[in-house]
């Protein structure tokens, strides 16, 4: 049985959360309390987590941040009353897979974290993914150029797996931003721009090719030109 780990300091929201879960066949465990909530979430013995945007003690953008900084990265759907957009981009840019506002359906809740679920135990019929002397190995979460290490944050791993899964073909911003962040595009955003300038400066070292290019108009291309 799956294991679902359910932090909201709202009894009531917890409890429609949990018994929407359950009668999905999910086990849910409840924690009220932000600190209590990383403490278990760090665990690592979770399957997903519902997080809510605003707990005591430590708020949802800190607990996901740091679960991702301990290299944990379960699933995570956060939950907030802070709808706009800027709101939803800093949890999605602080690791969360998606968010989703309040007040909100709890059916719509359970086939959101089915689908993370349903992506997370995705067998990868690749191990390896290569791109001139780009390497990135998805099972070490590693990634190489030629001999040279190349260390990346969460959403920059998927950024780039995205890119060499679809090398040589021009992605637009809406094709990236709703495969990487699971999230209807805003033309308003820039999200991807900024991860975009991050990961080409540590992907497009000093006396090699460029391997990431953008296509003026268009969007982003990885490949050699």
């Amino acid at each position: 049985m799956l294991k679902i780990l359910t932090i909201e300091d709202d009894p009531v929201t917890a409890e429609e959360i949990a018994s929407e879960l359950q009668a999905h066949g999910y086990e849910v465990e409840i924690e009220h309390d932000g600190q209590s909530g990383l403490l278990k979430a760090s665990s690592g013995k979770f399957d997903a987590i519902t997080l809510d945007r605003m707990l005591p003690n430590l708020d949802g953008l800190s607990i996901v941040s740091q679960l991702r900084a301990q290299g944990i990265n379960t699933p995570v759907l956060m939950i907030s009353a802070l709808s706009d957009v800027d709101e939803r981009i800093r949890g999605l840019r602080a690791g969360g897979d998606d968010y989703l506002t309040k007040p909100f359906a709890v059916d719509e809740m359970a086939a959101r974290l089915e689908v993370l679920l349903r992506r997370r135990q995705t067998p990868q019929l690749v191990i390896t993914l290569q791109v001139a002397d780009l390497t990135m190995n998805l099972m070490e979460r590693s990634v190489l150029r030629g001999t040279e290490y190349i260390e990346l944050k969460t959403t920059e791993f998927r950024l780039l797996e995205y890119m060499m899964r679809n090398s040589n073909q021009v992605l637009t911003r809406s094709m990236i931003f709703e495969a990487v962040w699971n999230y209807h595009f805003d033309p308003y955003t820039n999200l991807i721009e900024v991860h975009m300038t991050r990961l080409r400066k540590k992907i497009n070292l000093p006396n090699l090719p460029a391997l990431i290019h953008t296509v003026r108009g268009s969007g982003y291309l990885l490949g050699q030109q």
